[in-house]
């Protein structure tokens, strides 16, 4: 057992020695510019926090007068989208960075509503669904603050403010987004040092800061049979979680 036990050590210090050994450095003076550029692409998941107001009531315009819907709306998947853009990056110091980040963001989020009171032949609440599309036009101002250079590569953490522009949105959707956000983004990444460029992978959380829901689209609704499914959420905060890469 000793025998084991003083081999692993000895592997692991072999390993570690090796891991710390001193490499030529590709691009060793890319850091030291005050400002330059670059482009991103990337994918993300795109999230909503939907919070449902429960058992309403609903004038459905047939004579009856005012009856109560229970509707509950949730999406029931993290879905998938795209991300292209530029890039400015100013130097602060040996550590800290301050980039600006134009960007669009392409996805489609699947949000099934349920009606609770009333239900199909085999008692189950009736359903129906929306693909509510999302173009974003953001631009993100984020610092970064990175530890010292080894070898080829460098690790960072990263904090900002995303404002967002969002340049889809159906008249005839039972939820439509207000045309501004605000996310804050906290993520990480690490600077890979390649021969010709810099390869700068980063996983960041989004979240928005702002009621997202467009409290107004009831009222330019024609149908009326959709405002109880329209009026079953009263506050909306968007998610996303991207996985970008930076080419500098």
């Amino acid at each position: 057992m000793k025998r084991i036990l003083f081999t692993l050590i000895s592997l692991a210090i072999v390993l570690s020695s090796h891991a710390q050994e001193r490499k030529v450095q590709n691009r060793p003076y890319t850091d030291l510019r005050e400002f330059h550029f670059g482009v991103l692409v990337g994918t993300h998941l795109q999230d909503l926090e939907l919070n449902n107001v429960g058992p309403q009531m609903v004038d459905l315009g047939d004579g009856n007068g005012l009856v109560q819907k229970t509707i509950s709306v949730d999406q029931d998947r993290w879905d998938a989208g795209f991300t292209v853009g530029v890039l400015g990056e100013l130097r602060l110091n040996s550590t800290l960075q301050l980039r600006m980040a134009p960007a669009m963001y392409f996805g489609t989020r699947h949000l099934t509503f349920r009606n609770l009171t009333d239900l199909n032949t085999q008692g189950e609440p009736t359903e129906q669904v929306q693909e509510l599309k999302t173009a974003y036009i953001s631009c993100a101002f984020d610092l970064i603050a990175a530890a010292p250079r080894f070898n080829n590569h460098r690790p960072y953490v990263m904090l900002g403010l995303n404002p967002m522009l969002n340049l889809s949105g159906k008249d005839n959707d039972y939820i439509k987004l207000k045309r501004s956000d605000v996310f804050v983004e906290v993520g990480l990444g690490c600077d890979f040092y390649l021969p010709y460029f810099k390869l700068r992978p980063e996983l960041k959380f989004m979240y928005s800061l702002t009621n997202s829901l467009d409290k107004n689209h009831s009222k330019t609704l024609q149908d009326k049979n959709m405002l109880m499914y329209t009026n079953s959420v009263n506050d909306t905060r968007a998610k996303m979680i991207a996985l970008t890469f930076y080419f500098e």
